[in-house]
């Protein structure tokens, strides 16, 4: 990935606040996400200060962004993170549009500390995920079997709907 000032601003930032949110509480990671008109939004990961698994610093930094913009759409942007994201951040990530990540440390570096995700990144690799955590598609017979596409044909039906 190019190296450039911007970057090494942002970068630099993110680890700042992963640094500083070890003394706040929270876990050792940071982010900055850029839109691509320049605003930027900080998060940090709040999940044993919050007691929410989900509040990473990059997903804060997408709520933040998005709730203070108004959108869900982050089309263009740039997520900056103080640590390679896991796959749930990742996830986020291209649910948000955004147009890239950038990070400093990787996941080695984070499982050396005590963050190892890699069972996660395994688990969408793994033909024996079902040992971790089970997932799978219940057959519904009968009028049950029916009510399973209920909430798309009333999605499809509206017309106010905000296609995403």
């Amino acid at each position: 990935m190019p190296t450039t000032d911007t970057a090494k601003k942002y970068l630099a930032r993110s680890i700042e606040l992963a640094t500083a949110n070890v003394s706040n509480g929270g876990g050792p990671f940071g982010a900055v996400l850029v839109t691509a008109d320049g605003q930027a939004f900080d998060g940090v990961n709040r999940v044993t200060a919050t007691n929410d698994p989900t509040a990473h610093a990059e997903v804060t930094a997408i709520r933040r962004a998005c709730s203070e913009l108004g959108t869900f759409d982050l089309s263009g942007a740039t997520l900056y993170a103080s640590c390679e994201p896991c796959p749930m951040c990742l996830a986020s990530a291209l649910w948000a549009r955004v147009a890239r990540v950038v990070f400093a440390a990787d996941r080695h570096d984070a499982a050396s500390a005590g963050f190892d995700d890699a069972v996660f990144y395994g688990y969408f690799e793994n033909d024996q995920r079902e040992a971790l955590m089970p997932v799978g598609r219940l057959e519904l017979t009968g009028p049950e079997a029916l009510a399973v596409l209920d909430p798309f044909n009333a999605w499809n039906s509206l017309e106010s709907r905000t296609k995403y």
